[in-house]
């Protein structure tokens, strides 16, 4: 079982962006990643981060995955609880569903920031962003 934690975030919003995914097996990080993203939204930045950690559950043939993030929106944006009425947002939302779709067994999860691994995600997008000021 894979989990991988994803966080996005600007300051401002919009302002300067950037996402972050932390990769576990069996409760151990075996990636991190974070990437600038330029100036975006936080909304659009958490989609990226989604977008980043299931391109690598994809490129690990991961086949048993949890997504876990702080973004209630996004989460229930991929559960099906809430429609994208964001027009900047529905391809990403696209992109993500479809890339889901590759992932036989997957699971996502909203939790508070403080919780589990959110907060290397956390630390890790915020130090993307203060290389970038």
């Amino acid at each position: 079982m894979y989990r991988i934690f994803s966080d996005g975030g600007s300051r401002g919003n919009p302002g300067p962006s950037a996402y972050a995914i932390v990769v576990t097996e069996n409760g151990k990080i075996i990636h991190q990643h974070s990437e600038f993203l330029g100036i975006n939204t936080n909304n659009y930045a958490e989609y990226r981060g989604l977008i980043a950690g299931l391109t690598k559950a994809i490129e690990m043939k991961a086949e048993n995955v949890e997504f876990i993030m702080d973004s209630m929106l996004v989460i229930k944006q991929m559960n099906g609880e809430y429609k994208v009425k964001a027009e900047n947002i529905r391809n990403l939302y696209l992109d993500a569903m479809a890339l889901s779709s590759m992932i036989p067994n997957i699971k996502f999860r909203n939790v508070r920031r403080s919780e589990m691994l959110i907060p290397v995600a956390d630390a890790l997008v915020n130090k993307e962003l203060d290389m970038h000021q």
